[in-house]
């Protein structure tokens, strides 16, 4: 039998290498699972509202299989305008994208919830939180757009950029409380809800 002084299992309920990268930086032990999940917007469903809800959904589809865990789920929608931008999953699509976005400024919505599994209650299973980051895009041509697609191939991102590499290139401004949260893990507002739910990030 686990005695109840041993940290609970952590769990990233996610596949994504970016998420796992950020997750080490906190140098926990945790595992990674993707859920199975439908992350189709609903129709007429705020930017904000998709975020938080795919993020809770997450964590939620792991933890029915991992009691007494922490769950991390997180889910990130881009917008301009207020209109969603999803990942574009090929090179023309990501082009379309940056073109849109060049000169003009996005909003990223970077949803996170720590489900505990230990929570008697479901209802007061869940923390969750919602990070904004605005970022203004350079008005760059198209042949500079289309020469960073090439190099980096961003067409698993939402806004067809890599802030944690290249793509850092075609951005001018980015506002945050959480300079994390662009890459898809706000690691401020995670830090705080793993205290709460008793995880000691120093050892102590």
């Amino acid at each position: 039998m686990i005695p109840s002084s041993a940290p609970p299992r952590l769990i990233l309920a996610s596949g994504s290498a970016y998420r796992r990268e950020l997750l080490a930086r906190l140098q926990l032990p945790f595992e990674s699972i993707a859920p199975d999940i439908d992350e189709t917007p609903r129709p007429g469903e705020a930017p904000q509202a998709t975020a938080l809800r795919l993020a809770r959904a997450k964590a939620a589809a792991v933890a029915i299989h991992a009691p007494g865990a922490l769950v991390i789920g997180s889910d990130q929608v881009a917008t301009l305008d207020g209109l969603q931008i999803g990942k574009p999953g090929n090179h023309g699509r990501a082009l379309e994208q940056l073109q849109l976005m060049r000169g003009r400024r996005v909003v990223f919505h970077t949803a996170l919830c720590l489900w505990d599994s230990r929570a008697a209650d479901p209802e007061c299973a869940a923390q969750v939180a919602n990070v904004q980051v605005f970022v203004d895009f350079r008005d760059l041509p198209d042949a500079e757009l289309d020469a960073y697609l090439r190099i980096e191939q961003p067409y698993d991102c939402a806004g067809s950029a890599k802030n944690e590499g290249l793509g850092i290139a075609l951005l001018e401004r980015i506002e945050s409380d959480d300079p994390t949260a662009l890459t898809g893990l706000p690691l401020i507002a995670l830090s705080g809800m793993l205290r709460r739910a008793g995880v000691r990030l120093f050892g102590l």
